[in-house]
């Protein structure tokens, strides 16, 4: 059967019954539409490419619950809110990285700050490495993850004793293996 002659309605029927031509043929039918729409408002072409991906995406997988009367009208809408959206995410980071650089200079690290602390993450990752599996992991997930030893142990189904075994083990690792690094940051990281 040839999709291409029927209407909207028709398609949007097939398309809540699972029908995949009746998605590919809607997909067919505005893709280049809505790209275009985006493009006016948005500069790069990969992120448009992802916003009309995620509609079309969106489409597809709450076919069953959405009860769309106008096709075009529902796909252009989305497309706009989804370009507003995206503006207003980008300006607000812009904005902050333009504030955290005003009024916050103490956090933006220098070359040789960067080059420390990633010098410092290899050597934690390093001997990280050479911890026993479910050390390493206790250790991940508390001081990485901030999961309390109360979570551990009921993720890990081990006791509370055993989680608390294992930070230590692999405090004290770290704290030998890392005590010409030892700065403020990484005292907090092995103490808190």
């Amino acid at each position: 059967m040839n999709l291409k002659s029927l209407p909207d309605e028709i398609l949007l029927i097939r398309l809540r019954t699972g029908d995949e031509a009746a998605f590919r043929e809607i997909y067919q039918r505005y893709w280049k539409r809505l790209y275009s729409s985006a493009r006016r408002k948005i500069e790069s072409q990969d992120t448009v490419e992802e916003l009309v991906q995620d509609i079309f995406l969106k489409l597809w997988e709450r076919r069953n619950e959405l009860r769309i009367e106008r096709l075009d009208a529902y796909l252009y809408t989305a497309v706009r809110y989804a370009t507003i959206n995206h503006i207003k995410s980008t300006l607000i980071h812009e904005k902050y990285a333009d504030y955290a650089y005003v009024h916050l200079p103490e956090a933006i690290s220098t070359t040789e700050e960067q080059m420390d602390l990633d010098e410092l993450m290899e050597a934690v990752e390093k001997q990280l490495s050479d911890l026993p599996e479910k050390t390493r992991q206790i250790f991940r997930l508390n001081r990485l993850e901030y999961q309390s030893v109360k979570e551990i142990s009921s993720q890990l189904k081990v006791p509370e004793r055993t989680v608390e075994y294992h930070l230590s083990q692999a405090i004290k690792a770290l704290r030998v293996y890392l005590r010409d690094y030892l700065l403020p940051g990484i005292i907090l990281l092995l103490y808190i």
